[in-house]
């Protein structure tokens, strides 16, 4: 494909076009997307939360006197933005970038090649923060033991969502762009269960110190940074990663993502 120089104002133009078809499916889909982004989160609370303190069992937690409500808070937060972060852009590219090849009629268009992965990486951050909104009211409250979080910095907290929802996204492209539609059930069972489980969404970074080879293999998840950085804004006193080092390999690895998926979506196309 040939990038064509665009101006300004006719750049804009056709992003806000591409959003506004993304929208259109957005409202047409929202029940199934609302119960795609709330049902594993819920389900994590309900049980970890409710079902085990109501039942007289407790979750041990290596963070102290807090309860596993407060550790669970911000990982659960960074699942349902990575999650929908994911699902917002790879599932519909891997379907139009498929066998019925509706990208074309997008990447036709006289913009600058880039435009339209870039534009899905937008929207679908935009769908990551919608569902860390969606999710957050019921972390919060279902809990049956207390849940001690407030925002710590409002500066931070931000920072993270703008990173976070930005690195899923881009994960999203990347895998819509390298996964064949066939295999799209196959990547949720071998990318994204690990990275959910290996998230440090049900225990801090800091306490896989017993476990040193582990510790060290999981940084190469971004959910690790997600739920990390979210335990600093949120729940401060749960022990967690720097700020820098959180916030920074965020900052990377959304530019590695969003550069390779540009990369590869720009090679499917031209096949």
């Amino acid at each position: 494909m040939i990038s064509v120089s665009s101006p300004p104002t006719s750049l804009v133009a056709s992003v806000l076009g591409l959003w506004a078809r993304d929208l259109r499916v957005l409202r047409r889909e929202w029940l199934p997307t609302v119960l795609r982004t709330v049902m594993s989160p819920f389900l994590t609370v309900f049980v970890f939360t409710y079902v085990l303190p109501r039942s007289g069992q407790q979750m041990p937690v290596a963070a102290g006197a807090l309860t596993m409500a407060t550790v669970l808070v911000p990982g659960l937060l960074a699942v349902a933005m990575v999650f929908s972060g994911i699902a917002a852009v790879a599932l519909p590219l891997s379907i139009e970038l498929g066998a019925t090849r509706e990208i074309e009629d997008r990447v036709l268009a006289p913009t600058p090649s880039a435009t339209v992965p870039l534009a899905k990486v937008a929207f679908g951050a935009f769908q990551a923060i919608l569902a860390g909104a969606v999710i957050f009211p019921i972390i919060t409250v279902l809990p049956a033991t207390d849940v001690h979080v407030h925002v710590a910095s409002w500066g931070m907290l931000i920072l993270m969502l703008v990173l976070a929802s930005w690195t899923a996204a881009s994960l999203g492209l990347f895998l819509g762009t390298v996964v064949r539609p066939q295999h799209i059930g196959l990547m949720f069972a071998l990318v994204l269960t690990p990275i959910m489980f290996l998230g440090c969404v049900y225990y801090p970074w800091v306490s896989l110190s017993a476990i040193p080879w582990l510790k060290v293999l999981v940084l190469v998840n971004p959910l690790v940074y997600m739920s990390e950085g979210l335990r600093i804004a949120l729940t401060p006193g749960v022990p967690h990663m720097a700020p820098v080092a959180s916030a920074g390999m965020l900052a990377v690895l959304g530019a590695l993502l969003t550069t390779s998926g540009v990369r590869s979506f720009r090679r499917r196309v031209v096949s």
